[in-house]
């Protein structure tokens, strides 16, 4: 996994702050595959809870992310109670690393 402790824990922060405790961060494409260099940051964010507005507590997610991280590209996935599961979604959660 490429992303260093201060990364994960700065992830791990975010998505408590904005979806609470019981919040699961789930790191997938090719920053799992040390071998390889560069690349985005993709994350999927899941809550057990149905968020009120999905879309404004992805939005506060990239900006906690952007702040702690800097400026790179992040790929920002939200998964909330009342989503329907993308194939993305699955395959994240197949082939991603848990954080």
């Amino acid at each position: 996994m490429r992303l260093n402790s201060d990364q994960v824990q700065a992830i791990k922060q975010a998505a408590q702050q904005v979806l609470g405790d019981d919040a699961r961060v789930t790191l997938f494409g090719s920053r799992t595959n040390d071998a390889l260099r560069g690349g985005d940051i993709d994350l999927m964010f899941e809550t057990p809870h149905q968020l009120v507005d999905r879309v404004a507590a992805a939005g506060q997610l990239y900006v906690k992310l952007i702040r702690h991280l800097g400026d790179r590209k992040i790929d920002v996935l939200l998964k909330d109670a009342a989503t329907d599961e993308a194939p993305v979604m699955r395959v994240a959660r197949e082939t991603g690393v848990l954080l």
